[in-house]
């Protein structure tokens, strides 16, 4: 492919195309983390086979319409079933997670130390972004928004399993700060950029959002050195029950999807009167 060739098809990306991306290969990834989660009791209940089962077999459902405009323009159905489907893993899983002992008790301790009930909530959230895709024009005022807040959502639910999962060892690490206090800057950064979405602070953002994401690669290189320290009698001992490996990287995730939406924002009709009028302290794009 020629450079030129190259350049045309980086122009042909949009935010839209991206986020359905997302939302598909992060549907695919979610088999993987969840084999090796539910991997660590067993899949001592048959349900824990329903997120692995999705997340094997939507992916293959989105991506012809991912793939093709044509298929894309055929299959909205499909894409709504997916994205119903989706919440309801996420839902289903986050009572099951919590019912393992929480409810029983309702403790801290338990809220602490069982199954983390905000991680089904991953299929929540892209459920929502896939119906988003379906129901909102993407080059309308309104797009772009809802995915900073779907980002603003998941940052905010990583701020609580990154608490909740080194809670659990009583953060033996001062360095098991650095991911909380990064969740709690891109929650906050992420939240003023979808009420206050200034072109200067967009960019700030994005700046932000690059460092929340090398933390998370930095905590998944930290999570597998200590994981391939820990004892047991294989790699596969070492995953499961270990440091959960996969766990950072939704710093990165996360990063990402918000820079799609802080991407669309800037790309956005409506925040060009704001660039103009940004230096001169004007009004924010309304989100």
């Amino acid at each position: 492919m020629t450079a030129g060739g190259l350049r045309g098809r980086l122009a042909a990306l949009t935010p839209f195309w991206a986020a359905r991306a997302f939302a598909v290969f992060n549907l695919a990834f979610l088999a993987a983390d969840i084999l090796l989660a539910h991997a660590a009791n067993a899949f001592a209940h048959p349900a824990e086979w329903v997120p692995v089962a999705f997340s094997l077999v939507s992916p293959l459902l989105l991506l012809p319409g991912l793939l093709s405009a044509r298929m894309h323009a055929r299959t909205r159905w499909l894409d709504v079933a997916v994205a119903v489907g989706s919440m309801a893993v996420g839902v289903a899983g986050m009572l099951l997670h919590l019912e393992s002992a929480f409810f029983a008790r309702q403790s801290l301790r338990e809220l602490v130390y069982t199954a983390p009930f905000v991680a089904p909530l991953s299929y929540v959230g892209l459920g929502l972004l896939i119906l988003l895709n379906r129901m909102e024009a993407p080059e309308g005022p309104a797009w772009a928004p809802w995915v900073l807040l779907l980002a603003l959502g998941g940052s905010a639910g990583n701020l609580g399993l990154s608490l909740l999962d080194h809670a659990q060892n009583g953060f033996f690490s001062a360095a098991e700060w650095v991911p909380v206090v990064a969740a709690a800057f891109s929650t906050s950064f992420l939240l003023v950029a979808l009420l206050r979405p200034t072109p200067g602070f967009l960019r700030l953002t994005l700046g932000l959002l690059a460092l929340v994401a090398a933390v998370g690669l930095v905590g998944l290189a930290l999570h597998l050195h200590a994981d391939l320290g820990h004892p047991g009698s294989g790699l596969r001992d070492k995953l499961v029950y270990g440091a959960p490996v996969f766990a950072p990287m939704l710093f990165a995730d996360i990063s990402l999807l918000a820079a799609i939406g802080v991407w669309g924002l800037l790309r956005a009709p409506a925040s060009r009167p704001l660039e103009r009028g940004g230096a001169q302290g004007a009004e924010p794009v309304a989100p």
